[in-house]
């Protein structure tokens, strides 16, 4: 199945397309709120997706609601002038709505929030190298991701793709061991936050918390470029994901019902988010 697209609607973008069957509104320029709406509807009714999803400031609520949106989760102080970023969505198809994992998803989530700031669990072994990645590595890292991942929302299996995003707002970490790359993330700027994401760990070193290493240095690199809030979209049923964010001091904001295809077929996603202190001063 074709990768979802991406387009512009004014200056807000969209990605939509039948992999994740829905029209995602990733960024809602000012005053475009009921415009980019009826776009999202027009679209969907067309090609027969069942979900409109949309990242929204808070101002904009009661437009998305009187459209026939609900509130699924939220980062509250997300954006420069202090208001929320909501996650806001439409069912179109009363199925979508209705999550076949809603037990496990519980559990998952349960088990977090038990272990909530408890911290990296196990060091990185001291000769492997935890290591900021350039452009020349995009085909390694391309290869990582199409062994790790059956499906991806984003063409990250695309070493083009993965140097394009360098070019705009994403910043990747790698671990390697040998020379050779064992772990990878990413790092993606969205207005004042940053959302980390594109976890990849390859399978006979998942037990060694490769994960939890990258996201503190991609929080620690966030802090030195101002970013103040840190966020997840992570797969709901998956254990190792939300331990990891709720160890690393994330605080749970919402789960996304049958949101995102990732790992073969579409799944609900969580929300997970935490503040960055600003870097002391030298001064």
């Amino acid at each position: 199945m074709p990768q979802d697209r991406i387009k512009t609607i004014g200056r807000s973008r969209i990605q939509y397309g039948p992999l994740s069957d829905r029209v995602y509104l990733m960024q809602l320029a000012a005053g475009e709120a009921e415009a980019v709406i009826t776009a999202m509807a027009e679209l969907a009714q067309a090609e027969g997706y069942t979900k409109l999803f949309a990242k929204i400031p808070g101002k904009n609520a009661a437009v998305f609601e009187d459209a026939g949106f609900e509130i699924e989760a939220q980062i509250p102080d997300f954006y420069a002038d202090g208001d929320k970023a909501l996650f806001v969505s439409r069912f179109i198809c009363k199925n979508r709505r209705r999550s076949c994992d809603a037990e496990r998803i519980q559990k998952v989530l349960e088990a977090a929030l038990k272990r909530a700031g408890a911290g990296i669990r196990h060091p990185l072994p001291s000769d492997w190298d935890l290591t900021f990645m350039t452009a020349d590595r995009a085909e390694q890292m391309a290869a990582l991701y199409s062994r790790v991942f059956d499906s991806y929302p984003f063409p990250i299996f695309d070493a083009d793709y993965i140097r394009h995003s360098m070019d705009e707002n994403f910043r990747y970490f790698g671990i390697l061991q040998n020379a050779t790359l064992i772990a990878l993330a990413s790092a993606e700027r969205i207005e004042s936050g940053v959302e980390m994401t594109d976890f990849a760990t390859a399978p006979k070193h998942r037990r060694a918390s490769l994960a939890a290493h990258l996201l503190a240095a991609m929080e620690a690199d966030a802090r030195q470029n101002g970013v103040k809030t840190a966020f997840t979209i992570a797969r709901a049923v998956s254990y190792g994901i939300n331990i990891m964010f709720a160890r690393a001091g994330y605080t749970f904001g919402g789960t996304l019902v049958n949101n995102t295809n990732i790992s073969g077929r579409v799944q609900s996603m969580n929300i997970w988010y935490k503040p960055l202190a600003p870097c002391p001063s030298n001064g």
